[in-house]
């Protein structure tokens, strides 16, 4: 905890060393970074003595003003990796240290609402009475605090050293500016300067589309397909046109003084078959982008909002219901914590994220960040697309709004409360089946796309090459905008992120370094996460640490690379099977109620190297291949169905039954294994007959390979799906069975 004196020291040197800009600061954790040359200070001649060692690292009021040439700077991002602590940080953890230091505060939705400790307190109260002054506002889940007054904001732990220091001065209150933040490098205050100018000349150059010819607004609209929305509702929103991009510009007004923070820039590009495609670009970057578009326009007494995806379907809802309505910065993707003080007054939010089952999905995770009993949601259908097309057709979205169901549901349903559900699967296959990979195309056919609840299980000989074939199997996900968490306890996160950065860039940068940070600059923009952990761990750690990065990314795929790693820590005396069955049920009900995909890297049992793998294989019970939902298996052998050094089988595929095996290439410069395969045989499709006695299977199994080995099958002509019951579901069966 910091002392009193240390505080006010602190604050009067930085103030009057003149560090940062004017107004409430934030004391945060120095950024990581290590330097590869000496930085040059202002006064570094004139203070400090000839002799100060090249490494040393300065701190305080001084900012590098003078960088030697030829030199990198390289930053760790704190972002980029997750972690907690060993005793994750819990609502009763909060509110009985407020109540030891005689905090008052009442509980909200999803945080606790208290007094701001920020300035002196004032002497009238609002009309809603005491509780309507609780201006500060404390996340349940993470303790991160925000003051609306005075805009200061923190973590847990700094709101705890004001605290100790308050009670120690005996003071009532603390200056906003004794939360100081750590100095910029010249790096970091260089680019956010370069931001704001970039932000204030776009803004500066666009034009309100009142100020346009009637022809070319009515063009602009057309092309962003709002022709329904009024020049009246434009301007209330403040959205401008860039003509050099062709873009329009959408603003982020935060702040007391309602500064201009940031902006969106919306492109419109039309396909062949006529349907319009957006591109969204940000500035500053999208992960810095905390925009609650339509938020000054919201009144303090108002209690029901609309969240929407887009700000051109927050305008559509605002125009059409006259209720206030925000647009999420990021649309479905995600929720960011630091939003969810703006949204505690209201006792009613409607989410109507979009009109497809992503948008469904993405409803239904974010209304339990915001508390299920005072969320509803709109379903997506034929009536209920998009406000911005419902608009367009002539929908009454008054009345869309007013039929959204409530997001809480009960432990029991009736087919009556899943009709809507099953009719809404039956008429988006192709949404329901997932996100389609884009380097694996064979993958597609058979598991047909990457869903939210699934856990996968994945094995593999050793050192045939699992983890970099799961690298690319998550990086072509996270590419398309999953939100990936990678635990990887076997090698380090260097390591791996050199091997994805690779994957990414398709060549090989070491013999490329000129690349390497405009390659960089791109990879760090994929929502993509790592766990801190290497070696054995505990399964509870991780799990928390999973949650955690769930709640605060919306994490909706998980790697675990591997369980072996998660059973070293347990008790030696329990049967190691009976630990690993534990952990496998922790992943599956993971899974299933965070509605986010679990992969989970399995080593096989020891087989002879003449055979092939099978479900069976996997290292412990039956429980692995069973909770799974789907099953894949990297094969080593050389196949005569199947030429190739390695291939991909599916064993198990939950949602329809197809399984198959295809071939994979290695590609040793790229580390991928997406390279096309030559040749016209691509996808094998495996087919069995079903019988009611396992060795019967099992010897039916053994009499088609051998004949396949004497006898090679034809390639056809176009792969085929095969429903109904496979090899992988056969043996899985056999294997329940033994294993009973």
């Amino acid at each position: 905890m910091w002392t009193g004196r240390f505080l006010r020291v602190a604050a009067s040197l930085l103030k009057g060393a003149g560090c940062g800009p004017s107004g409430p600061k934030i004391w945060q954790p120095p950024t990581k970074r290590y330097f590869s040359c000496l930085l040059v200070h202002r006064r570094s001649v004139l203070q400090y003595p000839a002799g100060i060692p090249a490494w040393c690292h300065f701190y305080g009021g001084l900012k590098p003003t003078v960088l030697f040439p030829l030199c990198r700077t390289l930053k760790k991002d704190a972002k980029a990796s997750i972690d907690v602590p060993a005793h994750p940080l819990t609502v009763t953890d909060i509110k009985q240290y407020l109540r030891s230091k005689g905090v008052p505060f009442h509980d909200g939705y999803s945080c606790l609402h208290a007094p701001s400790i920020f300035g002196k307190p004032k002497s009238d109260v609002p009309e809603g009475g005491v509780k309507e002054s609780y201006s500060m506002f404390i996340d349940k889940t993470t303790g991160q605090f925000l003051c609306k007054e005075t805009l200061v904001e923190g973590s847990w732990e700094d709101l705890q050293d004001c605290l100790e220091v308050m009670q120690k001065e005996g003071q009532t209150w603390i200056s906003p500016d004794i939360l100081l933040s750590y100095s910029e490098t010249l790096e970091d205050q260089d680019e956010r300067e370069r931001e704001l100018k970039e932000v204030h000349r776009i803004w500066s150059s666009s034009v309100s589309l009142l100020d346009l010819l009637e022809e070319e607004a009515q063009l602009i609209k057309t092309m962003f397909q709002m022709n329904k929305l009024t020049n009246t509702t434009l301007k209330k929103f403040g959205v401008r046109f860039f003509k050099p991009t062709k873009s329009l510009v959408f603003p982020w007004f935060s702040g007391r003084d309602s500064s201009l923070h940031g902006i969106k820039l919306l492109s419109a590009a039309s396909k062949e078959d006529g349907q319009v495609v957006y591109t969204e670009a940000t500035v500053p970057k999208s992960s810095n982008y905390h925009n609650l578009f339509g938020l000054p326009l919201v009144g303090r007494k108002d209690t029901e909002v609309v969240l929407t995806g887009s700000e051109i379907d927050s305008m559509a809802v605002s125009q059409a219901t006259g209720l206030p309505t925000l647009a999420l910065p990021r649309g479905v993707s995600c929720l960011p914590p630091v939003l969810l003080p703006y949204l505690e007054q209201f006792k009613k939010v409607t989410l109507w994220l979009g009109g497809d089952m992503r948008s469904w999905e993405a409803s239904k995770i974010f209304s339990r960040k915001l508390g299920l009993k005072r969320c509803s949601l709109v379903r997506p259908g034929e009536f209920q697309p998009c406000p911005s097309e419902a608009l367009v057709h002539g929908r009454n979205l008054a009345r869309i709004v007013k039929a959204s169901i409530p997001a809480a549901h009960k432990s029991i349903v009736s087919f009556k409360q899943l009709r809507e559900d099953v009719y809404g699967e039956l008429a988006n296959i192709e949404h329901v089946a997932g996100i389609k990979w884009a380097r694996f195309p064979e993958l597609n056919r058979l598991l047909k796309g990457h869903r939210n609840g699934e856990l996968t299980v994945f094995t593999g000989p050793t050192g045939s090459g699992k983890t970099t074939f799961i690298s690319e199997y998550a990086l072509d996900l996270c590419m398309q905008g999953v939100n990936t968490l990678w635990g990887s306890f076997e090698i380090k996160n260097v390591r791996l992120a050199k091997i994805m950065l690779t994957q990414f860039a398709m060549q090989r940068l070491e013999e490329n370094l000129e690349q390497y940070d405009s390659w960089a600059d791109k990879f760090e923009e994929l929502p993509l996460y790592f766990m801190t952990f290497h070696g054995q761990q505990n399964v509870k750690t991780v799990l928390d640490t999973m949650q955690h990065a769930v709640y605060l990314y919306d994490i909706s795929h998980v790697i675990i690379d591997n369980l072996q790693f998660m059973m070293g820590q347990e008790n030696l005396s329990v049967d190691k099977f009976a630990v690993q069955d534990h952990i496998i049920g922790a992943f599956r009900k993971f899974a299933t109620n965070n509605s986010c995909h679990v992969t989970l890297i399995i080593h096989p049992r020891k087989e002879e190297d003449d055979k092939e793998l099978q479900t069976a294989s996997i290292f412990g019970t039956a429980k692995a291949s069973q909770e799974a939902d789907n099953v894949l298996i990297l094969q080593e052998k050389k196949l005569v169905t199947c030429p190739g050094r390695r291939s991909l089988q599916v064993a198990k595929n939950r949602f329809d039954g197809d399984v198959g095996i295809f071939p994979l290439e290695f590609n040793k410069t790229t580390l991928t294994f997406s390279s096309p395969v030559k040749g016209k045989q691509k996808l094998r499709k495996v087919k069995v007959e079903k019988t009611e006695n396992p060795e019967q299977t099992e010897e039916a199994e053994t009499k088609v390979k051998a004949e396949k080995h004497l006898k090679p099958a034809k390639a056809p002509k176009s792969p085929r799906s095969v429903k109904g019951t496979s090899v992988g579901k056969s043996e899985e069966n056999g294997e329940g069975k033994k294993q009973q």
